[in-house]
């Protein structure tokens, strides 16, 4: 089975209730007479997403962990979940079990990864959980428990979630697992839930980036030789470039501008320049 996202739930009206938390925070109306203004009019859709952009440049992050949204996630290995419920604050999981849940005729379905396909070991791999799933089977027969039998069960083995994650949590999942040193499988899944956001909430999905973003940090603060070596990363800066510069700044060692210089802004000839 291939990746599966679907956005299934969400807060009522996110930008809503972004805008109520925030406001009320820097606001004397009480969150009820913020409500009233947003009925009635007073405020605009685009006022609220102006002032929440404002926040978001603050790094006022609060806010953010009520509001929430709903995924079903299907078709994802086990060696993808382990990964996934590394992340605990702001999100909630519920897997597929297999101890409650036994595959028919030792038959599971899995994930092979492209790598595997192009070096020519499908095939090995296929007849290897093929003898995996017979084993299983013949274990269930002789009465082992499925919470046993699992044992033989490897981490290709596919799996399913439904997750309730809040916007903050899904910023920082974003910020890391959409950076081309994640796995790749976590990046697609991040990505497909990016997507499924999107269309709903364009305002919102565009945050959803790896941290070198630019609604993020803006640079990358991986190590050096990983900046060097990511697709991407002479898009942006890396931390280290960034200090050294503040660092020539700040010891007064950045070169001057001369008169050439401000002949080249001012668009004058420089020919006699020396």
């Amino acid at each position: 089975m291939a990746i599966q996202v679907k956005l299934l739930d969400h807060t009522h009206d996110p930008i809503r209730s972004l805008y109520v938390a925030f406001r009320t925070a820097y606001s004397s109306l009480t969150p009820m007479q913020i409500v009233e203004r947003i009925e009635s009019d007073r405020i605009t859709r685009q006022q609220m997403q102006e002032f929440i952009e404002k926040r978001l440049e603050t790094g006022h992050a609060s806010p953010l962990e009520q509001c929430w949204f709903e995924f079903g996630i299907a078709g994802v290995s086990r060696a993808f979940s382990h990964q996934f419920v590394r992340h605990r604050i702001g999100i909630s999981f519920e897997q597929q079990s297999q101890r409650y849940v036994a595959f028919k005729k030792g038959e599971f379905p899995y994930t092979v990864p492209e790598t595997v396909r192009k070096a020519g070991f499908e095939e090995k791999m296929a007849r290897a959980f093929q003898d995996l799933g017979q084993l299983y089977q013949e274990m269930l027969d002789a009465g082992v428990p499925a919470e046993d039998a699992r044992f033989l069960i490897p981490n290709a083995a596919q799996t399913n979630f439904k997750i309730t994650i809040n916007f903050l949590e899904l910023l920082h999942v974003s910020d890391l697992r959409l950076c081309t040193r994640a796995q790749w499988e976590f990046r697609k899944v991040v990505s497909l839930m990016r997507a499924e956001l999107n269309p709903k909430f364009p305002e919102l999905a565009r945050y959803l980036q790896p941290k070198c973003g630019e609604h993020r940090l803006g640079y990358c603060d991986e190590s050096y030789g990983d900046w060097q070596a990511c697709p991407i990363g002479r898009k942006r800066p890396h931390k280290r470039d960034l200090f050294q510069l503040f660092d020539s700044y700040r010891r007064g060692e950045l070169a001057p501008l001369d008169e050439a210089d401000f002949r080249i802004i001012q668009q004058e000839p420089i020919e006699h320049r020396q």
